[in-house]
């Protein structure tokens, strides 16, 4: 007997079939727009530079972007729940498309981050806005297509946009880079405003929130979360970890984050309730998908890496090396219904992350230089491994609250794992450099010798220097996934607490 048994059964009308197709369109473009801004940008990056200088300070084209998406989940997924998903969506649709054009109108960089910026705080309401209308449209039984073509979706949008963004600064200008959002974005807010129609819902009644918005545990949680984030990004890149920049920036956030408990243990309708860690189900999907961001870093930042400088191979070449975990991920994500209808969502999630942790655990015993089609066969194996463990878990945890706590609990899930992403990057960034400098005798900037890096041109020393420091990463990413596996083991229920719809 699986999970579901207590769900019933959808029965969607035919006259509405039409309406809810040009949604789910729109909520696909929604979500390409977001995933693609978030790499788009960078193999554009020396022709932006050259127009409009500030290469001190480019990073901050991806960490501005970010910061923003990642802080605004959780207050975007509580004005969800409490004004309903259509305003929210067309206002932070509004809001990317408007950052957008203030992009392609950029005149230095510190213009053009700030616009980015912009941008991230509209892409926050896609990405939470969107997984949640998806649990909305469908029911239970039905969720894991539509999470599965937005995997699909989200997946081959991040391996497009490197590619995307080179074309165009080549053949245009970089300044398309952001124009092309216009049109694809209009087209998925007209088919919002037109077709999405949601159920009134009287504020304090049948569940649902009291339309009090929590502006200072907002701007609480924005500024803490930016403190700590830029702290993480900034740190060991911009300025060294103990240096004065990055002890404020960590006593900020410390103290930013003592004044964000102060605040919503006090207010009435808080950003972030209490109820999100104290219930089982939902704080155990949090960390785990937690610990899925952080080992996500280890084959998407340095993987290609990896590929050019001990394989050889030319950056299309590993480009693909790493794509082909997008053609086997969603797979397994649409495939995962069948076997989480038997055993249930934390067990089939268990089944996922054990197996994607033996994967991670070969990635070191790989010969030196070894052949392309080994490190690709564990990429195709890891993403049906990771497809396994995370839609289970987010359709799962979907379906164990009401319409009224859907937006705070997925916001939730997606925050952790962005949260998780970023940590990664920075811990795992300090472990490959601290294996260089040991190996190359203190020549331990792996993004330096990622650009230096021809293919196959390097000496055997530094190949082997870059083997190890990719494969202590793997070690660590295997760890992350073990973290996860515990987690789930212990804290989550075997059983889900479904909600009957």
């Amino acid at each position: 007997m699986g999970d579901t048994r207590r769900a019933t059964r959808g029965t969607g009308q035919p006259a509405r079939a039409h309406r809810r197709g040009a949604v789910v369109a729109a909520l696909m473009l929604s979500m390409a727009l977001a995933a693609l801004d978030a790499t788009v940008v960078s193999t554009a990056v020396p022709q932006i530079v050259g127009d409009l200088g500030g290469f001190s300070v480019f990073s901050w084209l991806f960490s501005g972007y970010l910061l923003a998406v990642t802080v605004t989940l959780p207050v975007y997924g509580k004005l969800s729940d409490t004004f309903g998903r259509k305003p929210v969506l067309v206002a932070g649709a509004s809001l990317f498309l408007l950052g957008s054009l203030l992009c392609a109108l950029a005149w230095n960089m510190g213009a053009l981050i700030a616009f980015r910026v912009v941008q991230g705080l509209g892409g926050g309401a896609l990405q939470g806005t969107v997984q949640t209308l998806a649990a909305d449209l469908y029911p239970l039984e039905e969720r894991p297509k539509i999470q599965a073509k937005l995997s699909t979706v989200w997946a081959v949008s991040a391996v497009a946009g490197p590619g995307l963004g080179g074309v165009l600064a080549a053949y245009a200008d970089w300044r398309w880079i952001f124009l092309v959002n216009l049109p694809v974005g209009a087209a998925a807010l007209w088919l919002i405003v037109r077709h999405l129609h949601e159920p009134h819902r009287k504020p304090g009644q049948e569940g649902q929130p009291r339309a009090r918005v929590d502006w200072a545990g907002a701007l609480a949680v924005f500024a803490c979360g930016g403190a700590l984030l830029t702290a993480l990004v900034q740190g060991g890149v911009a300025w060294p970890w103990w240096s004065a920049p990055s002890l404020a920036l960590f006593g900020a956030g410390l103290a930013l984050a003592g004044l964000v408990v102060a605040v919503e243990r006090r207010a009435a309708e808080p950003i972030i309730p209490g109820w999100v860690w104290r219930r089982r189900t939902i704080a155990a999907v949090n960390l785990a998908l937690g610990a899925l961001g952080l080992l996500m870093v280890a084959p998407t930042v340095f993987l290609p890496t990896y590929a050019q400088a001990v394989l050889g191979l030319a950056p299309v070449t590993a480009g693909f090396v790493l794509s082909v975990w997008t053609l086997s991920w969603p797979l397994s994500a649409a495939l995962s219904q069948h076997v989480y209808r038997r055993i249930g969502f934390r067990d089939t999630a268990l089944l996922g992350i054990g197996a994607a942790t033996l994967i991670l655990l070969a990635f070191p015993l790989l010969p030196f230089p070894g052949r392309a089609w080994q490190p690709t066969a564990l990429m195709l194996l890891l993403g049906a491994a990771l497809g396994l463990f995370q839609l289970p878990l987010i359709v799962g945890v979907q379906s164990t609250v009401g319409w009224s706590e859907r937006g705070t609990t997925t916001a939730s899930v997606l925050f952790c794992r962005q949260t998780g992403q970023t940590v990664g990057a920075t811990l795992f960034g300090a472990v490959a450099n601290g294996v260089l400098a040991a190996r190359l005798g203190g020549a331990g900037d792996l993004d330096a010798l990622a650009r230096d890096l021809g293919a196959g041109a390097a000496p055997e020393a530094t190949r082997r220097a870059v083997a190890d420091a990719v494969h202590a990463v793997y070690l660590g990413a295997a760890c992350a996934a073990a973290l996860a596996f515990v987690v789930l083991l212990t804290l989550a229920p075997r059983r889900f607490p479904v909600r009957t719809e």
